[in-house]
């Protein structure tokens, strides 16, 4: 018995076999139609069945395909969808408008960053102009301490200068010490000879 094959993209060998009777007229197509009515229950119910999840199963192809879609939709919305491309179409113009002013403005902006800020007058309130005043005071007491600390800063010796100071007072100190020992000792000595002279004088 052959097994039929209920895919509705394929022929099966017996409905080819069938076609090819009814194309020589050696059968026609309503006794096909009568013997197929006259199929058993049971086998008429299975190929129900089989249509049924074939039908239902191209639903859900169907839906999965349908929902496939509107997620690719909904990550790309911000690129396909023209509410989001209109906004930002807007907002590429606004852009483009204010580079075309500040193109038209270029000598005057150009102008301007090139004015020197000296010599020109800061608006002040009247109650605020002695604290001005003591301010720019400090000011400029600032900037003379500040030159001056600079000054003596640069002028002063550096720590290798101050090394070296250091080392050479000490090796003068170390000398002065050995200078002053020997004449310590040539004292002791003419001390101990004299009194050595005198005790000899006295024993005479």
């Amino acid at each position: 018995m052959h097994q039929w094959d209920l895919s509705p993209f394929s022929v099966t060998p017996a409905a080819s076999l069938l076609a090819r009777c009814v194309s020589k007229d050696i059968l026609s197509q309503g006794e096909i139609d009568s013997a197929s009515s006259r199929l058993s229950p049971i086998f008429s119910n299975q190929l129900r069945e089989a249509e049924q999840r074939i039908r239902t199963q191209r639903q859900l192809d169907q839906l999965q395909l349908e929902m496939d879609l509107l997620k690719m939709e909904k990550k790309s919305a911000d690129v396909t969808n023209s509410f989001y491309l209109s906004r930002r179409f807007q907002m590429l113009q606004m852009f483009c408008g204010h580079l075309q002013d500040l193109l038209k403005e270029q000598n005057s902006l150009r102008q301007r960053l090139m004015k020197p800020l000296g010599r020109t007058n800061l608006p002040v309130q009247a109650h605020l102009q002695r604290f001005v005043v003591d301010v720019v005071k400090m000011l400029l007491d600032f900037i003379q301490t500040l030159e001056e600390k600079l000054t003596s800063v640069r002028c002063s010796p550096s720590a290798i200068d101050r090394l070296a100071q250091l080392n050479t007072s000490l090796a003068q100190l170390l000398a002065h010490v050995a200078d002053v020992e020997s004449l310590s000792n040539q004292v002791l000595q003419r001390k101990e000879a004299h009194s050595s002279k005198q005790s000899d004088s006295s024993a005479r």
